[in-house]
């Protein structure tokens, strides 16, 4: 299958690694990757905001590089989620629109859902604590939010609990928002930074070594909290817990 990778901008301009470790996982599963060198941002923040006719022009943009592709994959719930779910207000009606939404998917569900992938093998020795984003969790359905009476289901802990040696935390509030929310965390800051430093606590007190997650943009808000305290923490995307744990395979 011919893969369009999709990467967001805040992966682009500060965690390139992020973005790598994408390519090299797919790889591994024997999937052809490309990479548009024309893409840009996929408009969410001008919507978000309200901006809706600069946010416009970018969806159009999007179908016309993404369209053509088996499928397009994104490391972020909150992007495939406003192509998925938030790109009619632009392009309903438009050639290729309804196949483009069909077939553009978060990492994490493209790897369970698509490539149908049951086990990855690698090892992993930390204790990780999973944060579980608000855009794929309550509009991806990447896992059981608290408020739905289902049956318990995550689909980046399917992936990472069949690594060796990993051990994945329980939090006490294990669907709660970190506070990014994009903009909301710059017009509240001290709103977004109490919710954030919430969700650490619970991470610290779960005794996680790693707070991993798939979107970058939380994990992101979150790192800068950790790093200004000046706390052990790290965070990881699933990518790179992925990679790092095939490395870590190689060598042991």
């Amino acid at each position: 299958m011919n893969v369009g990778l999709f990467i967001p901008c805040y992966i682009d301009q500060f965690y390139p690694q992020v973005g790598m470790a994408v390519v090299e996982v797919l790889r591994r599963f024997g999937v052809d990757v490309t990479f548009p060198p024309a893409q840009t941002c996929c408009g969410q923040p001008m919507a978000n905001t309200g901006c809706v006719d600069d946010a416009k022009p970018l969806a159009l943009k999007f179908l016309a590089i993404f369209r053509e592709f088996d499928y397009v994959v994104c490391p972020s719930g909150s992007c495939t989620a406003m192509v998925r779910l938030h790109y009619d207000e632009f392009l309903k009606g438009q050639e290729g629109f309804d196949q483009l939404k069909s077939k553009t998917y978060e990492l994490s569900e493209f790897l369970t859902d698509v490539l149908k992938v049951e086990k990855i093998t690698g090892r992993f020795p930390h204790k990780v604590g999973i944060h579980q984003s608000c855009h794929g969790l309550r509009e991806l359905r990447l896992g059981k939010s608290s408020e739905l009476m289902v049956e318990g289901f995550s689909k980046v802990r399917r992936l990472l609990e069949s690594l060796q040696d990993i051990e994945l935390v329980p939090l006490a509030r294990a669907d709660e928002c970190c506070g990014f929310g994009g903009t909301f965390a710059v017009g509240e800051e001290a709103v977004s930074c109490m919710m954030g430093n919430d969700r650490i606590h619970d991470h610290e007190t779960a005794g996680a070594e790693v707070i991993t997650g798939a979107d970058m943009s939380c994990l992101m808000h979150l790192e800068g909290l950790i790093r200004r305290q000046g706390k052990p923490l790290r965070v990881m995307h699933l990518a790179e817990i992925l990679v790092a744990s095939g490395d870590a395979e190689t060598s042991s």
